[in-house]
């Protein structure tokens, strides 16, 4: 921005200096130029990282909740930990303790994983 103020008074002083000026507004120009094509090349790795990376986590997340059966052992995004009862269009209704058969009902996108062998960071 300063820069810009002096180069400005600069012109208004002398006529030879305009010239020069000029000259090296061009060569800032080009610069420009690259950097707009640096920003797209950018925006390009962002898409393929961030933007594939998400669609393949919710086809292998969709492909968890479409497999869920009767019987399955999952956790919760909530961290509660239970057997699927039944599964419905968007439920799934788990029993979460087996002394007193208390159920609970959950949104089907609410589960975060199924649980194999008794371990909560083991997944299927």
């Amino acid at each position: 921005m300063i820069h810009q103020i002096f180069s400005f008074i600069a012109q208004a002083a002398s006529p030879a200096a305009t010239a020069a000026n000029s000259a090296q507004q061009g060569a800032n120009q080009g610069g420009g130029q690259t950097l707009f094509i640096g920003f797209i090349v950018m925006l390009a790795v962002f898409y393929f990282v961030l933007i594939r990376g998400n669609r393949k986590q919710q086809a292998q997340k969709q492909s968890l909740l479409d497999n869920l059966s009767k019987n399955d052992k999952v956790m919760t995004i909530g961290g509660i930990i239970g057997s699927v009862v039944s599964v419905r269009d968007n439920e799934v209704v788990l029993r979460v303790d087996e002394s007193n058969n208390t159920k609970m009902t959950f949104l089907k996108k609410s589960i975060q994983q199924v649980i194999t062998d008794g371990t909560p960071g083991e997944t299927k």
